[in-house]
């Protein structure tokens, strides 16, 4: 009854830790439709860590699927099924998550076409609506990647993706990087690249961030292992605003690399360089970033094992920089030190 109320404007669902019947969910789904039509208003649809099939039944209940947004703990033929009945259908997605399964392989149906510009040009598979798409955890591997890339660029719109903890490793991203340069060159170009926990060597995510072209709108990346000189240069892209490189082992070389390399002019307002072991190198490229990203708001530095005498490095830069980019300057909002060596002597701040 409430879902039928406000079938005109609910456009988010959630079922979580559920327990509820093949039947009644399609009662759910069939009261939502809009004026006795097939069409309905929900743009994002949640089933987390709930059953929804009958144990006697290895079918999907063919009202969740038109509607099917996000799904957890599935197996890898259900998982299967979903995906053959959403690349068959016209569904208008914009989220899709599929996480935490064991999907190694089932990525292999998809049809192979040449990765040539008349592919990208021309998608030719559905969920051609997709802007978000999450595969966390997955199990997938280096060949999963290779057919991973057949399907995202039939995505033009897509802006978001998130293929974290999956042992993908260089091979895999070898794989991608034909997709990511085309991906950051279109006209909905991905914003948001999620690679933690993919098993990349500094070799591997050097290679890619040496084929990428230079970024011009917004892009967040999120936890790269890689060496310090392609990551200086790819600092200098004016679209890279967000970066997460914690706990990457960076230490007082790889600090010592940046501070020398980064560029004297860049767009980052976040990063996060946390648990690297940088020592006092981590606080000179800290003061490097502050006078060379007017727009930085935000540093996470915590456990680098920094010195007492850092204080007072970083100090001297948050006063240079407040004086040289006044009245233009965005002044730090979030300046994360925990976890360092303590000093004897009070912060003069």
């Amino acid at each position: 009854m409430l879902l039928k109320q406000h079938r005109h404007t609910l456009r988010s669902l959630e079922f979580i830790f559920c327990r509820i019947p093949s039947a009644i969910f399609e009662q759910f789904f069939g009261c939502m439709h809009i004026d006795g039509s097939e069409t309905h208003g929900i743009h994002d649809l949640y089933i987390k860590s709930s059953r929804v099939f009958d144990n006697k039944s290895s079918l999907v209940p063919s009202g969740l699927l038109s509607f099917l947004v996000s799904g957890s703990k599935l197996q890898a033929m259900h998982a299967k099924l979903i995906f053959d009945v959403l690349v068959e259908s016209s569904s208008p997605l914009v989220t899709l998550e599929i996480s935490e399964n064991n999907l190694a392989g089932w990525l292999s149906r998809v049809v192979r076409e040449p990765l040539d510009s008349s592919s990208f040009i021309e998608p030719k598979m559905p969920l051609q609506s997709l802007r978000e798409l999450t595969l966390r955890g997955n199990n997938l591997k280096k060949e999963d990647a290779e057919d991973l890339c057949y399907i995202l660029v039939h995505m033009p719109v897509l802006q978001c993706l998130d293929i974290s903890d999956n042992a993908i490793m260089d091979g895999g991203i070898r794989s991608l990087i034909p997709y990511f340069i085309w991906a950051l060159l279109k006209d909905y170009p991905l914003t948001d690249i999620k690679l933690n926990n993919c098993n990349l060597s500094c070799s591997g995510v050097a290679n890619l961030l040496r084929s990428l072209p230079p970024i011009k709108t917004p892009l967040n990346t999120s936890s790269f292992s890689f060496i310090a000189a392609p990551l200086a240069k790819f600092l200098a892209s004016p679209g890279v605003r967000k970066l997460n490189i914690e706990d990457i082992g960076l230490g007082i070389l790889g600090f010592q690399q940046l501070e020398d390399q980064i560029p004297r002019e860049t767009a980052l307002q976040y990063i996060n360089i946390s648990k690297n072991r940088g020592g006092n190198k981590a606080a000179y490229f800290i003061s490097k970033a502050l006078l060379y990203a007017p727009n930085i708001t935000c540093i996470k530095a915590g456990g680098n094992i920094m010195p007492p005498e850092s204080v007072e490095v970083i100090y001297r830069a948050l006063k240079e920089s407040r004086a040289e980019f006044l009245p233009h300057v965005i002044f730090i909002e979030i300046l994360d030190m925990v976890n360092h060596c303590q000093s004897s002597q009070s912060i003069p701040y």
